[in-house]
């Protein structure tokens, strides 16, 4: 399974730093989404991302534009058809997931990978859907992907040797390092993390702490680079309750139930960083607690 190019679906936070890692590594991209804005300000954030790298040395001028020439963007999801390697990074609901994968199956040559750089679905349930739940895996990336170095490799019960394989040898590729994870929901990092973070949200909610005070008391006191609150404002809080409410309804713990004043925070559409407001508000030149 020689893996020369690849589709991205989506040029959102995920989808445009796939691209990149891809383009950097020598592969041909094809990035795809419903909007040409989209996927113009993804072309030009990986732009901007690289001249970063360049200016500090992490790779050269040349090498900067090599990797921009060899990314395409198209608003038709058919033309990813011809790809090798198709990775969905598209918004954390199944029902959309499901939808992109029936649309473009009819153009996918018979020997295509597809992938879910899902975060927490049931691979198994994603690639049952297909025509090829054999060639089906979960490539789950970490944010910021040009700067974290795991990728979570998830098979469905359906998925061969092979296709883990092959994806296995694109991760080394990439220079990064691959997890292997079984299909339960959130896998590894989401099932640790998440429920953390909406500890952390319950002692906000209770009142044991202030914003400040839970993400100070984290960083000092459990030398983490980024308080859990500030945190889940970078991840998005609507992807935070997305994924609580899968590790809820998959597992039928309690112990997973989503932090009442997490789903508020949403239902306000204070999702974090990319709407100005979440746990702190962007809108000044210095992030201010919300609570």
């Amino acid at each position: 399974m020689a893996i020369q190019s690849v589709g991205v679906i989506g040029a959102g936070q995920m989808g445009n730093g796939i691209a990149h890692v891809f383009a950097q590594a020598g592969y041909d991209v094809l990035m795809t989404d419903i909007s040409q804005e989209a996927l113009d300000k993804a072309v030009a954030l990986i732009g901007t991302n690289m001249d970063r790298q360049v200016s500090r040395e992490k790779i050269t001028e040349d090498e900067k534009k090599a990797a921009m020439a060899r990314i395409k963007t198209t608003m038709k999801l058919g033309d990813l058809g011809q790809t090798d390697l198709v990775i969905e990074a598209a918004t954390e609901r199944e029902t959309v997931k499901q939808a992109i994968f029936e649309d473009l199956l009819p153009h996918l040559k018979p020997e295509t990978i597809l992938t879910s750089n899902t975060s927490s679905i049931s691979i198994t349930r994603l690639a049952s859907r297909t025509d090829r739940p054999e060639k089906f895996m979960g490539f789950h990336f970490m944010n910021p992907v040009p700067i974290m170095q795991l990728v979570e490799l998830i098979r469905g019960i359906a998925t061969d040797e092979p296709t883990y394989n092959a994806l296995h040898e694109v991760v080394e590729k990439l220079g990064k390092t691959s997890a292997s994870a079984e299909d339960f929901p959130a896998f590894i990092v989401n099932r640790i993390l998440m429920p953390m973070i909406n500890e952390a949200v319950y002692t906000l909610y209770e009142g044991v702490g202030n914003v400040k005070s839970i993400d100070q008391s984290m960083k000092l006191g459990a030398n983490w680079p980024m308080g859990p609150l500030e945190l889940a404002d970078f991840i998005g809080l609507d992807t935070c309750l997305a994924i609580m409410n899968v590790l809820h309804d998959g597992l039928a713990d309690t112990k997973y139930r989503p932090c009442p004043l997490l789903t508020k925070y949403v239902e306000a559409g204070w999702l974090g960083r990319k709407t100005g407001r979440g746990f702190y508000d962007y809108r000044r030149d210095v992030p201010v607690p919300t609570r």
